[in-house]
C-alpha cells in the first residue's frame, strides 16, 4: 500500500498555440487521498489542467508533482499507478463493455483471467451487468459512461483522474456512480472535474474552483464557507423591505431575494420574517452560493441571481 502523499501544483501556466492562454500559474497543494473534484464554467480551463496532471499534455511552464513524481519527467513512472478518462473519451464502438475493459487491463499487464475477473466485477459495480455482453455502438451515451467509469475501476490504480464521468448519465444513475466514486476515495485518489455543483458538495473532499484559467478558491465546504466570511442562507418568498445587514443580498428572477448572511443575522432576519408572516428557509451555504459569489456569475450559461447589495 503506498504512502500518503501530495499533488502539488507550482506556477502551472498553459499557452497555445494559438496564443490562448488557458491556465495562469495555478499554485495548490492537496494530499492524494480522497475526491478532489475543480468546478468552473465551460472554457475555464478544467479540462487543460486534468490532461496536464494526468501525463497528456506538456505545460508551458511550472511544475507538477504526484507523490513527489513529476508528471512531465516522471511520466512513465505515474502512468502505471493512474488511471485516466478523458472528457472526449468513447467505448471502442466494436467491442462490448467486457471486451474493452478486460482488454484495457490485459494491455496495463494484467493476466487474461485475472483480467476477466476484474471486468466482470466492474460492470456489476457501475450497474452494467444487462449490458455487458452488447457492443458498445448500441449503448446509450448515459452506459458508455458507466462502462469508462468500469474501465478504470477495474485498473485498481492509485491516482484515478476523471473529466466530467457523469455527463448524461440520468438522476438515478449519477447517484449510483456518486456512491461508488466516494466508496473508492476512501481508499485512493480520485480528481474529477464537474460542472454539476450538487455533485462536487456531495462527493468532494475538496473543491477547487477554476474560473478563466486562474484557481480563485481551494478547500473543503467548511473552509469555503469560512472564505466567503458567511455561513446562512435566508431565502425569502415574499415582498419586505429588507433592514440594514452585514451581508450580501442577491435578487432571483423568480422573484426570491437571497441573503448570505452570518448565524447571528441570519436568527435576526428570521425574527423578522416570523413576525410579518412571510414565508423563507434558511439553509447553510452551498456550494452554488460559494460559487457564485466568487466568480460573479453562476455556473451555467444565464444569471439566475444578481447582486444587490
Amino acid at each position: 500500500m503506498r504512502n500518503d502523499g501530495e499533488l502539488v501544483c507550482t506556477d502551472i501556466t498553459k499557452i497555445y498555440d494559438t496564443g490562448d492562454r488557458a491556465l495562469s500559474s495555478i499554485n495548490f497543494s492537496v494530499p492524494t487521498r480522497g475526491v478532489f473534484t475543480l468546478i468552473g464554467r465551460n472554457g475555464a480551463g478544467k479540462t487543460t489542467l486534468t490532461r496536464i496532471l494526468a501525463t497528456l499534455l506538456e505545460p508551458t511552464s511550472g511544475v507538477a508533482t504526484i507523490d513527489g513524481l513529476d508528471v512531465m519527467n516522471d511520466a512513465n513512472e505515474l502512468r502505471e499507478r493512474m488511471a485516466v478518462v478523458p472528457q472526449e473519451a468513447r467505448p471502442i464502438p466494436w467491442m462490448t463493455p467486457l471486451q474493452m475493459i478486460s482488454s484495457y487491463l490485459m494491455w496495463r499487464g494484467i493476466s487474461y483471467r485475472e483480467s476477466r475477473r476484474r471486468a466482470e466485477e466492474a460492470v456489476v459495480r457501475v450497474g452494467l451487468e444487462d449490458s455487458a455482453h452488447r457492443l458498445s455502438r448500441t449503448l446509450s451515451g448515459g452506459m458508455k459512461r458507466k462502462a469508462l467509469v468500469a474501465m478504470v475501476i477495474a485498473a485498481d490504480a492509485d491516482f484515478i483522474f476523471l473529466d466530467e464521468p457523469t455527463t448524461g448519465l440520468d438522476p438515478i444513475s449519477r447517484q449510483d456512480i456518486w456512491t461508488l466514486l466516494t466508496e473508492l476515495g476512501e481508499k485512493r485518489f480520485l480528481f474529477l472535474t464537474t460542472h454539476y455543483l450538487e455533485e462536487a458538495e456531495m462527493i468532494a473532499d475538496r473543491v477547487g474552483i477554476l474560473d478563466d484559467g486562474t484557481l480563485l478558491a481551494l478547500g473543503n465546504m467548511d473552509e469555503l464557507r469560512m472564505q466567503l466570511g458567511y455561513q446562512y442562507s435566508v431565502r425569502i418568498h415574499g415582498d419586505i423591505d429588507l433592514p440594514p445587514l452585514n451581508g450580501r443580498v442577491l435578487a432571483g428572477r423568480d422573484g426570491q431575494v437571497q441573503v448570505i448572511t452570518t448565524q447571528d443575522e441570519a436568527m435576526y432576519l428570521s425574527d423578522r420574517l416570523i413576525d410579518r408572516n412571510v414565508k423563507f428557509s434558511v439553509n447553510p451555504i452551498t456550494l452554488e452560493d460559494i460559487f457564485y459569489h466568487v466568480v460573479g456569475r453562476d455556473i451555467d450559461t444565464e444569471n439566475r441571481w444578481g447582486w444587490i447589495r
